[in-house]
């Protein structure tokens, strides 16, 4: 018969330690740490600024589109153009100044839209991926891309490695927008205005958007209006009521109306004290009109959204080295027979173009029974096909040629080196032609146009040439367009509507044919030339100008308008009371 054990004594409270509530603390979840999303590659190439907007770049942009809104003639070139490109140049110059200023800032840096890991939280190693065979140079997943590195969160990247323009880029293009839109300053010609803002509304892109090959070069097109978005959170973390210490926006809004009664009311009392001062605050002062006032407001806005999206990419720029995968290489015959037969043809045409050019007119009108003027118009577009599509030819066969022995680099040299010179005789036969054209026909704007263009195309073939030669061709896309800027500035430079009536009137007295109606369609450059005509053609060719000479306010201020009214004085009244046939 068993017995109970003895029951045990009751321990004692004094001794007993507090048993802990909730589970064991050994066998509690433990928090499993997640690795981190890797990167997309549109996040890789432009992490974004992390850091906030500086008051004083907000405080330039915001004066900046101010001016602007205040002083662009919509209706016509003049000063006012100027004067908004250089306020808007100037205050995006602060984010460049401000971002090479930036110290760097200590700890890891965290791409934009990730917030950071919090203090003593295990930090895990994103997985890497190793880099695939044959593509050198592409960034590794895991790896800090120090060519992404962003003015907000360290140092300023430096350009040159990252795709963007380096200093002597920004400021040549920034040069270059600055003098295509000041053409609208000298020139009244309103069709060579409207190409030359869109020539500098893509040299303003580039000079702060950056990109060395042609792939970054598109893609930097396209990155303004993103960046105007991206730049949204990026300004209103440098808001003065994000800055502790700082004046709040309240306090600002209330000093700026203040300063704005305070203006108005002492202008109001000058106004009505001094006729001239009135007359200046008059000009000076936009249209205070219900259309006016909601017209300035959209311009305030868009000018300020361009120019926020300017100083992000200052501030960030992305990495546009952009390259297209690698080409597949061909074998030696597969592009040398094309390319020598391509060149034979060309150096036929080449020589038939010579025997036309010193054979003259006898030789057309005896072999291929057409007039001389005839024989020029059929063949310049054609030829002006002929220079584009060569280029396209050129490109391809830099691309798949191969290099590795010294026997292709030779042909390369040889055969591509030679489709260049012979091109550049095409280009001088078309524009042979086109001035043989214009001698019985006569000058217009299209023709004179597209004259620039081939004389483009020309110095696009010495560009390419050089890049064969020397089988190296990273610099050939930005000069390119540097050079369609530079043509297109130079056609500036020659006055083309002036240059067009003074052309058709020296035909005029040669051959007594003149189109005047299109004369008097002309801008108010052509005056001076048109001047030298007898009445009563004289008058009803300038007759329409002369209409469209009212006077200037300081905004649009203009030479060719002004030498226009200086010329005509008091014959703008006469010429409208000429009879025209």
């Amino acid at each position: 018969m068993t017995t109970a054990p003895p029951p045990r004594p009751p321990a004692d409270p004094r001794l007993t330690l507090p048993r802990p509530a909730g589970p064991h603390p050994h066998l509690a979840p433990q928090p499993v740490a997640r690795p981190a999303p890797r990167p997309s590659a549109f996040q890789r190439r432009w992490p974004g600024a992390t850091g906030a907007a500086r008051p004083v770049v907000l405080g330039a942009l915001a004066v900046a589109a101010g001016v602007a809104a205040s002083v662009v003639p919509l209706d016509r070139p003049g000063l006012g153009w100027l004067v908004a490109t250089v306020a808007g140049a100037a205050a995006l110059g602060t984010a460049v100044v401000r971002t090479s200023r930036q110290p760097p800032a200590a700890g890891p840096q965290v791409a934009e839209g990730q917030a950071p890991a919090a203090a003593g939280s295990p930090q895990v190693p994103e997985r890497q991926a190793p880099a695939a065979a044959g593509t050198a140079g592409s960034p590794q997943v895991g790896v800090p891309d120090k060519s992404s590195t962003t003015a907000g969160a360290g140092a300023a990247a430096r350009p040159g490695a990252t795709g963007a323009s380096g200093r002597a880029a920004q400021l040549a293009w920034t040069v270059a927008t600055v003098a295509l839109v000041g053409v609208g300053t000298v020139r009244a010609a309103g069709w060579l205005f409207v190409l030359c803002l869109l020539a500098a509304v893509g040299t303003a892109t580039l000079a702060v958007a950056g990109g060395r090959t042609p792939l970054g070069l598109l893609a930097a097109g396209m990155l303004p209006p993103i960046a105007t978005l991206r730049a949204l959170p990026w300004a209103a973390r440098g808001l003065p009521r994000h800055r502790p210490g700082g004046p709040s926006v309240g306090r600002i809004l209330v000093s700026l109306g203040v300063t704005a009664v305070l203006l108005l009311l002492f202008g109001l009392l000058f106004s009505s004290a001094d006729a001239v001062f009135a007359g200046l605050v008059a000009d000076t002062l936009p249209d205070i009109s219900m259309v006016g006032v909601f017209g300035w407001v959209f311009r305030l806005l868009l000018v300020g959204a361009a120019l926020l999206g300017g100083a992000y990419l200052l501030t960030a720029p992305p990495d546009l080295e952009l390259r297209a995968g690698p080409a597949r290489v061909v074998r030696r015959l597969e592009w040398v027979l094309p390319l020598a037969l391509l060149d034979a043809l060309f150096a036929a045409f080449v020589l038939v173009q010579l025997t036309v050019l010193f054979g003259g007119s006898g030789h057309v009108l005896g072999t291929a029974g057409l007039t001389y003027a005839e024989y020029a118009r059929g063949g310049f577009w054609q030829l002006l096909a002929v220079s584009a599509l060569t280029l396209l030819v050129i490109a391809g066969a830099l691309r798949w040629a191969p290099r590795h022995t010294r026997a292709d680099r030779t042909l390369i040299r040889l055969l591509i080196g030679g489709l260049t010179v012979l091109s550049l005789v095409v280009v001088a036969s078309a524009l042979y032609r086109m001035l043989v054209y214009t001698d019985a026909y006569g000058v217009t704007r299209l023709r004179l146009v597209v004259a620039t263009v081939e004389l483009w195309l020309g110095l696009v073939f010495v560009l390419v040439g050089v890049a064969a030669v020397r089988l190296r061709g990273t610099w050939l896309p930005r000069l390119v367009l540097g050079a369609g800027v530079v043509a297109l500035l130079g056609l500036a430079v020659v006055n083309p509507d002036r240059l067009i009536a003074d052309r058709n009137v020296d035909r005029w007295q040669r051959i007594d044919r003149l189109d005047v109606e299109y004369l008097s369609r002309l801008s108010a450059d052509a005056v001076p030339a048109l001047n030298r005509l007898p009445e009563p053609m004289r008058s009803c060719a300038v007759r329409e100008i002369a209409g469209q000479l009212e006077a200037d306010g300081w905004r649009a201020a203009n030479v060719g308008r002004a030498q226009a009214r200086a010329v005509l004085g008091a014959d703008r009244v006469g010429a409208a009371t000429v009879p025209c046939p």
